[in-house]
């Protein structure tokens, strides 16, 4: 624990002498919404693969009235300290993680994340960055609510094939890497999403996994659109009077997540996903055209989601993977029962 407590002493230190040699007291007690709302939303970033932005944006967007452009920035700024601080937490309690696949997915989000904040973010109107992000998160809750016996009793072994590590990774990395540039969320959701329906990963395995790559991709997410000069000082209000409840908020989720039962917790976030659509569909009075295109998006991304999961069952055909809580690797070839390819059964 001690690099974690350095993390948070050093943090600390830094945010309070901002503050009084700033005179930023007036600041953060205007923007105590933010900070209320941030301390619900940093529990789900550390015990659900649900970024703090999931709260943080449509608090900002639907509630407050903020643009989505600004609740996006204010989400990867956010989860720049909370979901680092809940990384720094995992690294130094030696959870473990799924380091084959997550390395690829981090490479990947450096092309993807700054090249979407280039070239894609700065096209999407307001309302369909507000779609976007409910239309990915609610197909993430009905996902996990289809396949929530599977998801939940999920135990240490992940099925998978190691040859094809890399190019899932790196498809992850640029495809998530693009939806965070756009929302300040979702490369969590892809990855959460490929090793529990895919790689059939457990749940202290795939949590965990996400949020280290939600972290990386915020913090390249912030210095992509700050560099870009994209970042409203607004975002540093809000941010100001966030970051040091979400700097402990997170890793507490990180914590509680291996202390209480599953299925409740994945139910909470699936509730909170579709409801997040349905509070988005009447708060923009979205009607028409884009309703039609809000409903039609979630049914194909849970269309991806059951391919991928009719895939983890082909993939898991020829040899397992047992992560150990010290993150050794022990591969299993011919696991039990099952006959290895092109040879007939004993």
């Amino acid at each position: 624990m001690r690099p974690f407590l350095i993390w948070l002493g050093s943090f600390y230190a830094l945010w309070l002498a901002l503050v009084v040699l700033g005179s930023l007291w007036p600041m953060i007690t205007e923007h105590w919404p933010i900070a209320a709302a941030m301390a619900a939303g940093s529990y789900f970033a550390g015990s659900t693969p649900m970024g703090g932005g999931s709260v943080g944006f449509p608090v900002l967007v639907l509630l407050l009235g903020e643009s989505a452009a600004l609740g996006r920035d204010f989400s990867l700024a956010v989860q720049s300290v909370g979901m680092v601080s809940a990384a720094i937490f995992i690294f130094a309690t030696r959870r473990p993680l799924e380091w084959a696949l997550l390395k690829w997915a981090m490479i990947g989000s450096l092309a993807g994340v700054p090249l979407g904040a280039a070239f894609i973010a700065p096209l999407v109107g307001d309302l369909q960055i507000k779609l976007l992000f409910a239309v990915i998160w609610c197909s993430f809750g009905l996902m996990n609510l289809i396949k929530l016996k599977g998801i939940v009793n999920a135990q240490g072994i992940t099925a998978t094939s190691t040859s094809l590590d890399r190019e899932i990774g790196l498809l992850i990395g640029l495809l998530g890497g693009v939806a965070t540039s756009i929302t300040g969320v979702g490369i969590d959701m892809i990855l959460y999403a490929t090793l529990v329906l895919v790689y059939r990963s457990d749940l202290k395995i795939a949590v965990p996994t996400s949020v280290v790559a939600m972290a990386f991709a915020s913090l390249v997410g912030l210095i992509s659109h700050a560099a870009l000069g994209n970042v409203s000082a607004d975002v540093f209000g809000h941010w100001i009077a966030a970051a040091p409840i979400v700097v402990v908020g997170a890793p507490i989720g990180a914590w509680v997540v291996n202390k209480i039962p599953r299925t409740p917790t994945m139910l909470v976030v699936s509730g909170l996903c579709v409801g997040q659509f349905v509070w988005t569909i009447f708060n923009q009075h979205v009607v028409g055209v884009w309703l039609i295109a809000a409903l039609a998006g979630v049914v194909v991304f849970n269309g991806f989601f059951h391919l991928m999961h009719k895939a983890g069952g082909r993939m898991g055909a020829t040899h397992q993977r047992l992560i150990e809580p010290d993150d050794t690797e022990i591969t299993i070839l011919d696991p039990p029962g099952i006959d290895p390819p092109n040879q007939p059964s004993a």
